[in-house]
């Protein structure tokens, strides 16, 4: 997604990058960012940005298929950043369903994998980009989908590698171990076929 469903110009795709033995299995979050407005749609008044998120849950026979978060305390991301300020969000079943709780991935290391630990209590609720005031608590046991987005609104070309994403209670020594062992061969591939639709070969 991105502000060409509004006329825009910015470009994204999400893609699938199989494991070998010098990397791990990934996606590939990139694109370019565009600032220019639409000369035929005056109402738009603001363009540059680009997201993904989690394809809906397949529904079972009690309903809606949803994530049960509350028993972790973390969001735990293992990226490799080009720098640009990124952001998780998260949809829940909330009352307002446009509503999107928001945090900074603050990478320490631009252009290496590393892990990143996130709070749950220290997102932020917004609708359309603007803080929703009174905050009020995510529903940590209706989690609808996660994504990423970029909307820093800067020109120019965007790449974020993501092995995976999982929550947690803490990071194990293992994970922080990640950060300088050689790359190997990963378990992500399995987990990106239900975000990223397979390419026929």
């Amino acid at each position: 997604m991105c502000d060409q469903d509004i006329g825009g110009y910015s470009t994204a795709s999400l893609v699938h990058v199989p494991a070998t033995r010098a990397q791990p299995g990934h996606a590939i979050f990139k694109g370019s960012i565009s600032t220019r407005l639409p000369s035929d749609k005056p109402k738009i008044q603001r363009t540059g940005y680009a997201a993904w998120r989690t394809l809906d849950r397949k529904a079972t026979i009690f309903g809606k298929s949803l994530w049960d978060i509350d028993p972790y305390s973390y969001i735990a991301l293992r990226v490799k950043s080009d720098g640009r300020k990124y952001f998780v969000n998260l949809m829940t079943e909330a009352v307002v369903p446009t509503d999107i709780h928001q945090h900074r991935i603050f990478a320490r290391k631009p252009g290496e994998w590393e892990t990143i630990l996130i709070d749950w209590n220290e997102f932020v609720r917004t609708n359309h980009g603007l803080v929703v005031q009174p905050a009020g608590e995510m529903l940590r046991q209706k989690l609808k989908s996660i994504g990423i987005g970029l909307t820093d609104r800067a020109p120019g070309p965007f790449e974020l590698a993501i092995e995976r994403i999982w929550a947690t209670n803490g990071l194990q020594a293992g994970d922080y171990k990640e950060d300088s062992r050689p790359a190997g061969l990963s378990g992500f591939d399995k987990e990106l076929a239900d975000i990223i639709p397979q390419q026929p070969k």
